[in-house]
């Protein structure tokens, strides 16, 4: 992935409403100083530490939180998208914010230069 495309996923992945605002801070931190190493890995340990597993996901989607999030019957459609991930064999969440930042992993080297 060239270096363009990886600003421009960077930037998806801080847009996206499902990333955490540690993650927005140290994304928008390596946009600002793509050069600097030390950033660019706080920016990946991050990243990898941020990626939602599946059975995570499954996890969250079946909590008391995810019902105080998305309400009664969102949850239940959650429960319901998360466990159809699962059974098609997905490894990680599918939100946009770990879309993005799988995108981003794919392509580390070139982010820690």
């Amino acid at each position: 992935m060239s270096k363009e495309n990886l600003i421009t996923t960077t930037k998806e992945l801080i847009a996206a409403p499902s990333c955490c605002a540690p993650l927005k801070v140290k994304a928008q931190a390596w946009l600002d100083n793509p050069d600097d190493k030390a950033v660019a890995k706080e920016f990946i340990t991050e990243l990898e530490g941020d990626i939602t597993g599946i059975d995570d996901l499954v996890a969250f989607a079946n909590s008391p939180l995810a019902v105080k999030k998305f309400g009664e019957d969102g949850a239940k459609k959650f429960v319901a998208h998360a466990n159809e991930l699962k059974a098609k064999g997905a490894k990680y969440c599918d939100c946009p914010a770990c879309t993005a930042g799988l995108k981003i992993l794919e392509n580390k080297k070139a982010v820690l230069g």
